[in-house]
């Protein structure tokens, strides 16, 4: 069951996605090569805290961390680890939950660590972009086929590959609500948007083959030929005329400034 938002819990859910906004920007302050995977959960994890949420991925399902941290070809769910060390030219997927006041937040962006390779810089610019396209079609009277179609087309175009196996979806009460929201489709399909719906919408794009594998941890999905995925993410609420993007990426442009994506 689709569950539509009055105006009230569209507000509640942008508190715990403005949390999450936040806490990416703290993030931003300290991803570096040397640092752990593991630091960046600490990190994360203090600040929901301290802003009186708390990680709406802990203990999801028996995750066992505050955040996702998927490193290069992983393209979701990777657990962070002291064994991790980001290293020079790596890209990291931060995928981060927030619940408070009864609503969950969600949201994700790929930084580059360092100086990165051109082509898998190219690869997260066009993945972030797809995500803008997507939500452009996030609107009343459009199909949910739409967003997908929009994603995918700006994707493939570009040569870059999308994930099947792996959606968006919807978002409240619950951390995954209905309906699931793929990143591929056909205009037209799907059900109607309504104004109150509230999705996150996340792009999971691969540099070469779309196919993907499940690691032995049962949480991190890799990219079958090891190849770079980006993967960006954006809480919205369908509404007439334009969405409504809960979720932002300000705070991490504020810290990283012409070096953001």
């Amino acid at each position: 069951m689709i569950f539509l938002k009055s105006d009230e819990e569209i507000e509640l859910l942008r508190i715990s996605n403005q949390i999450i906004a936040k806490t990416l920007g703290e993030l931003a302050k300290i991803i570096a090569p040397g640092v752990t995977t593991a630091y960046l959960d600490k990190i994360a994890d203090e600040f929901i805290r301290d802003n009186g949420a708390v990680p709406g991925f802990l203990g999801q399902d028996g995750f066992p961390k505050s955040i996702c941290t998927s490193v290069n070809e992983q393209v979701v769910h990777g657990i962070p680890s002291e064994k991790v060390v980001l290293q020079e030219g790596d890209i990291v997927s931060v995928d981060v939950g927030a619940y408070i006041n009864g609503f969950h937040g969600d949201s994700a962006y790929t930084f580059c660590v360092g100086e990165v390779a051109p082509e898998t810089v190219a690869l997260l610019k066009a993945t972030k972009e797809s995500l803008y396209k997507g939500i452009e079609c996030a609107v009343e009277g459009h199909r949910l086929g739409d967003i997908g179609n929009a994603i995918q087309t700006y994707c493939e175009a570009r040569g870059y590959s999308v994930v099947r196996e792996l959606v968006g979806h919807g978002v409240g009460r619950e951390l995954h609500e209905s309906p699931e929201v793929p990143n591929y489709g056909r205009k037209g399909n799907g059900p109607v948007l309504k104004s109150g719906m509230t999705i996150a919408i996340e792009p999971m794009i691969n540099l070469g083959r779309r196919n993907v594998v499940f690691e032995r941890d049962g949480w991190t999905v890799r990219t079958i030929d090891r190849k770079p995925s980006a993967h960006f993410e954006h809480s919205v609420a369908i509404r007439h005329g334009k969405a409504d993007i809960l979720s932002g990426f300000q705070y991490i442009e504020e810290v990283l400034g012409d070096k953001a994506i």
